[in-house]
């Protein structure tokens, strides 16, 4: 899904609900301010939680060696922030086909790769 069809399901979402009362242009600035307030969040090192959803987070990566693909030379990656989603249990049980209280710790650690 691209951002545009992001905008066009939100917009007919809207109108479904609450009429037409909101135009496309004003959910693509709506959509594109809440994408924005997240790049901004995890810029300034800080966690963002959408109940229901996930959390976004910024997670420390060691420095590591690893090897240039061509040559086969060890290369030194340094340390650094990257990004990172955690889905809601919610989430991840609709994603399974499943539902909530079938989701164990196990099964969280598994999907997630902690």
């Amino acid at each position: 899904m691209t951002k545009a069809d992001l905008v066009e399901r939100v917009t007919a979402q809207i109108s479904r609900t609450a009429g037409p009362m909101i135009s496309k242009k004003d959910c693509a600035r709506v959509v594109d301010a809440f994408l924005e307030s997240i790049k901004e969040a995890l810029q300034g090192q800080k966690n963002i939680e959408v109940r229901g959803f996930g959390t976004f987070k910024i997670r420390h990566r060691k420095t590591r060696m690893a090897r240039n693909p061509r040559t086969g030379s060890p290369v030194e990656v340094s340390a650094r922030p990257v990004p990172v989603f955690k889905p809601s249990k919610e989430l991840r049980a609709m994603v399974a086909g499943v539902d909530i209280s079938e989701l164990e710790d196990d099964d969280v650690e598994e999907m997630t790769g902690a």
